[in-house]
């Protein structure tokens, strides 16, 4: 599907556990051959989440995922 239509980005929205990552990183090597712009949806805290109970991956998860305003 990929070739035969105009596409210009794929964006990957899997589950962040090490499957997901996984599976994200193997589509992302199948695609970027071609082209096709590969992102991946951002992860971390969630909106009314409270920082209090965030542990270090979340937080680095947040920050990587992170955008300008």
């Amino acid at each position: 599907r990929l070739q035969e239509n105009d596409v210009n980005e794929v964006i990957l929205a899997t589950n962040p556990n090490i499957e997901g990552e996984a599976t994200a990183m193997y589509i992302a090597r199948l695609i970027k051959p071609s082209g096709i712009t590969v992102s991946r949806i951002a992860h971390g805290i969630p909106v009314g989440g409270d920082l209090e109970y965030a542990d270090e991956v979340t937080l680095s998860k947040a920050m990587e995922g992170r955008r300008n305003l």
